[in-house]
Order: structure tokens, then C-alpha cells, then sequence
């Protein structure tokens, strides 16, 4: 299927296709398939250690949305879903849940769509746990089926080497993470959903419902994504995890004078701070400076110093009632465009939307 709703069923001869016009139960256009032969078969896995069971469940819950859907209509379910573990119990929350899944990994042959859940905790100690998913997710890939990660999930995904040169997202708190583990991986920690080739992944936390209702509209039309995201109250159009991540600066190195320049532009947000002044004061030249400031902290100096300066921003508009211009010069900004061009940039919300949004106080009054 090339590409999402009605227009990715193009092609398949024999398989006859039609809008049912109203759904008697929801009253609202849905596709309506007319042969078992083409159900998707959905696993989900069910990750050992570790994992947040919401994702277990809320991709569970959305597919199978789908098919009370349809068989409200009196039509044949859409998608078959297993939970795919390798063990027959797995305990969750110091044995606070108990997960039992359908199938073990070893009977399952063949899979149209595999659902990597998020995991947790102690990340190599996770994936460890977990090795015995990366062979299988490979072969069942080469046969021709899809893999979507969910949040931490794509630290799975990765681990496979399916994602090398190709793009993917994951929590923006796990970033620095990722692209230490995974340095051929194309991240984009700014993204809610990415598509390429047969792998999908999430941004971060329940950000992953997005993904599932685009996996909905791509194999099941934008009338049946539309349902879910109202039946369900998913926001359907999120394109952006940038207003939730909150930039700390990528510490974990072992190069002393970057964390101290770190720390200075950390220190000094408010003043004009240049890359040969910063070079100067660690008696490295400008181009090493940069060239080690970016193999450390994944950003050049530059761009450090602006997410600091609209990190710092964005934490006086949550708690103060300065105005945007006060806001602007206490993080050392003169030009208000600039501030707020860069501003929308790194967070994808105008300095007085991303006020509204999270200042209280503002907000009452």
C-alpha cells in the first residue's frame, strides 16, 4: 500500500472495495472491506522488564476500535490482533499488571504489522532482555511487513540496523541517548510520527495514539481516522512534540572544556556570548571548538546557545507576568522578530500561544 487511505487499495484486482455512505451505529462514513482475505494481522509485542503498558494497551485499544467499527455494520473486522510475547506471563509494575499474551514469538510465521511497545528503565539492560524480538522483527521485515515503534520502542527498532540512514523519532527526554546509541540513525526528536519505507515511528509518552490513528487512516481510509480520534479524543493533526521538550544540553561526553562552555552559556543567557569568545577562553580555535562542541552535544554552538537562550524564555513565560519584549532582553535577544522567529522554530508555538498555553496565572486573568 503506497500511500494512506482509499488510494493505497488501488491496484489489488479482485478485491472489491466500497464506502458504506452512513454507519448505522456512529453515523458517520467508514470503509467497509469485503473479504476476510484481506485482514491485517496486527502482533503487538510484549516486552520483557520494563515497559509502559499504556503503550501495550492503547495501540490494542485503537485497532480494535476499528473492528467494532465495522462489525456494528455487520462486516468482518479489519484488523486481526495478537499480543506477541516470549513468555506466557509477563509481569509489569513489580508485579503490579500481569500480561498474558496471545501467542509466543516462535509461532508466529508470518505478520503484516508489528507494534513495538515503549520500554524503560536501564536501556541496555532492556534491549538485553528483549534480543530475542531482533532477528524475528528482521526477518518478518524482509517478508514484507511493517514495523511501527512506539516512544522508547525505537531504541528496539534501532537495534536491529533497519533504521540505519533512515529517519525516526522517539521521546525527546531519551534523545541524547539515542543518537549516542544510534549515531546512523536520522532522529528527528521533534517529530510526533515518521513514515519511511515500512517503518513508522512515535515522539514520546502518549504521543503514540497519533501514530496509531495515522496507521488507521493509511490502511483504513481518513472517514475511519477521524471516527477514532472522535470516539477516542485523540487530537488528530499533532504534528509537533517541540512545546513539550525541555532542552537540559547533552552532558554525557568526556570532553571537559565543551562542559564548561556548556555551563557558561548556561550561566550567562542574558549576555552576548560569540564562538570566538568562547574559543578564546578554552585556547582552542575556532573551527576544533565547533567541530568538538558538535560531536559532544549534537548541536553547534550556535544553536546551543539559541535553544538556552529559548529555554530560558519559555520558563519565564510559564512563571512570570513579564511582558514578550521584558522576556526577550532578559534572555539577551534585542530583535523581536528574530526572537520570535527562532522562538517558534524550537517550539512550534509563538512566544505569547506558548504563554497562553502554559502560564496559569495568565491564563485566569
Amino acid at each position: 500500500m503506497s500511500e494512506p487511505g482509499l488510494n493505497g487499495f488501488k491496484g489489488f484486482s479482485g478485491y472489491a472495495l466500497k464506502i458504506q455512505l452512513i454507519c448505522k451505529i456512529c453515523l458517520i462514513p467508514v470503509l467497509t472491506i469485503l473479504t476476510r482475505s484481506m485482514m491485517k494481522h496486527v502482533s503487538i509485542l510484549v516486552p520483557q522488564g520494563p515497559c509502559i503498558l499504556s503503550s501495550v494497551v492503547g495501540a490494542f485499544k485503537v485497532f480494535t476500535t476499528v473492528n467494532m467499527a465495522l462489525t456494528s455494520q455487520g462486516k468482518r473486522p479489519f484488523f486481526k490482533i495478537q499480543l506477541v510475547g516470549l513468555s506466557s506471563e509477563t509481569q509489569l509494575y513489580d508485579g503490579l499488571f500481569v500480561v498474558r499474551p496471545d501467542i509466543l514469538l516462535e509461532d508466529v510465521t508470518k505478520t503484516d504489522l508489528i507494534i513495538v511497545p515503549a520500554i524503560q528503565g536501564d536501556m541496555p539492560a532492556s534491549l538485553k532482555m528483549n534480543s530475542r524480538y531482533i532477528p524475528w522483527i528482521i526477518n518478518q521485515y524482509k517478508q514484507g511487513a511493517e514495523v511501527a515503534s512506539l516512544c522508547t520502542g525505537a531504541f528496539l527498532l534501532a537495534s536491529t540496523g533497519l533504521l540505519e540512514g533512515r529517519k525516526c523519532s522517539t521521546h525527546w527526554i531519551a534523545a541524547d541517548a539515542f543518537r549516542q546509541a544510534f549515531p546512523d540513525v536520522k532522529l528527528q526528536p521533534e517529530k510526533i510520527i515518521t513514515d519511511e519505507l515500512g517503518m513508522y515511528s512515535s515522539g514520546g509518552a502518549y504521543s503514540f495514539l497519533n501514530l496509531m490513528i495515522y496507521l488507521v487512516e493509511k490502511f483504513c481510509g481518513r472517514e475511519m481516522a477521524v471516527y477514532c480520534s472522535k470516539l477516542l479524543e485523540i487530537e488528530i493533526e499533532r504534528k509537533s512534540q517541540s512545546p513539550f521538550a525541555i532542552f537540559t544540553g547533552q552532558k554525557v561526553h568526556g570532553d571537559d572544556p565543551i562542559k564548561k562552555a556548556q555551563l557558561f552559556m548556561e550561566n550567562n543567557v542574558g549576555s552576548k556570548v560569540s564562538v570566538d569568545q568562547l574559543s578564546d577562553m578554552f585556547s582552542i580555535s575556532r573551527r576544533n571548538f565547533e567541530r568538538r562542541f558538535k560531536k559532544a552535544t549534537a548541536n553547534t554552538p550556535v544553536e546551543y546557545l539559541q535553544r538556552v537562550k529559548i529555554e530560558a524564555a519559555k520558563k519565564s513565560l510559564e512563571s512570570s507576568r513579564e511582558n514578550i519584549n521584558e522576556v526577550m532582553y532578559s534572555v539577551g535577544y534585542s530583535d523581536s522578530k528574530a526572537f520570535r522567529t527562532m522562538f517558534k522554530k524550537i517550539t512550534g508555538l509563538s512566544p505569547v500561544g506558548y504563554r497562553n498555553k502554559y502560564n496559569r496565572e495568565m491564563a485566569v486573568s
